[in-house]
C-alpha cells in the first residue's frame, strides 16, 4: 500500500504491512511507551487479523524502533501528529480502524475525536489517566537525567513529562468519541490499571462501546491471550467497520 511514510517533520516512520482480502479497509496498530511495531502483541494481532482478511499496518512512532527522530522527543502529542500524517496518505474511500496499546491507546483516542477517517477504535490496556501514569511510574525520577525503568535506551525527557502532565486525563476526549469503541484490559495490569479503561468506558456516552475484561492478564497480555484478543477484535471489526 505504501512505499514509505514520513511525518510532518520529515522523519521516516517504520512500518510493516500485512495484506488482507477485505477491500477498502485498513487496520493500523500502534504501540505504547518504549515499544515499537515489532512488539509480540502487535505482530500476533496483525498476523491473525490479516488471516481473517483485514489488511493491517503496524507502525513505529517517531523516535521508536527504526523510525526517524529521537526517543527524547516522543510524546503523545507528537505521536498523534505522526498518526495524522499516516492517515493523510490513505485513500479517502478506505475504512480505517485503529488499535492502540497502552500510550498508543491514548494516541488513538485523541486522534479519533479530531479525525473522521478513523471509523472504529480499539484500545488495549489503554492509558487514559496520563498524569497518574507519570507520577506512578516516573514521579521520583528527574527528567533529562534519569531513564525509564532504569533502561539507558529510554531516557526520560522533560518533554515527555510535560506532555503527560499537561494532558492530565483523557475523559473529556472519551466523552466525545462517536465511533464504535472496543476497550480490552487485563485485571492484573500493574502498569496501567484497568480503572483507566473502566473510567473511559463510563465517560464514552456517545459511542457504541464494549469493555472486555481479561481475568489475570497483565499489561502486555501474553501468548495465551493473543488469540482471544484477536477474536474479539475481529468480531468488532466485522460488526462495525463493515457497516460503514
Amino acid at each position: 500500500m505504501f512505499s514509505s511514510l514520513i511525518n510532518s517533520q520529515q522523519e521516516p516512520l517504520d512500518f510493516t504491512f500485512h495484506p488482507g482480502t477485505r477491500e477498502n479497509a485498513l487496520v493500523i496498530l500502534g504501540h505504547g511507551v518504549t515499544g515499537n511495531k515489532d512488539r509480540p502483541l502487535l505482530v500476533a494481532l496483525a498476523d491473525a487479523l490479516a488471516a481473517s482478511g483485514w489488511p493491517c499496518l503496524r507502525l513505529s512512532f517517531s523516535g521508536n524502533g527504526s523510525s526517524g527522530g529521537t526517543f527524547q522527543d516522543a510524546t503523545i502529542t507528537k505521536e498523534v501528529a505522526d498518526l495524522q500524517s499516516v492517515l493523510e496518505k490513505i485513500p479517502p474511500q478506505t475504512k480505517i480502524a485503529y488499535i492502540g496499546h497502552s500510550m498508543g491507546g491514548a494516541v488513538g483516542l485523541l486522534t479519533a475525536v479530531r479525525e473522521e477517517k478513523i471509523r472504529v477504535l480499539v484500545s488495549l490496556a489503554g492509558m487514559f489517566f496520563t498524569a497518574d501514569f507519570f507520577q506512578r511510574e516516573f514521579g521520583t525520577l528527574t527528567p533529562d537525567h534519569d531513564c525509564m525503568w532504569e533502561d539507558e535506551s529510554f531516557p526520560l525527557s522533560q518533554a515527555f513529562a510535560d506532555d503527560l502532565l499537561a494532558h492530565k486525563d483523557l475523559l473529556d476526549a472519551a466523552a466525545a468519541v462517536e465511533v464504535p469503541w472496543l476497550l480490552i484490559h487485563g485485571t492484573a495490569d500493574d502498569v496501567v490499571p484497568a480503572l483507566d479503561s473502566e473510567a473511559a468506558f463510563a465517560a464514552a456516552t456517545l459511542a457504541d462501546k464494549k469493555f472486555f475484561s481479561m481475568e489475570d492478564a497483565g499489561h502486555s497480555f501474553d501468548e495465551t491471550t493473543y488469540p482471544l484478543i484477536a477474536t474479539e477484535i475481529h468480531a468488532w471489526l466485522d460488526a462495525h467497520l463493515q457497516s460503514f
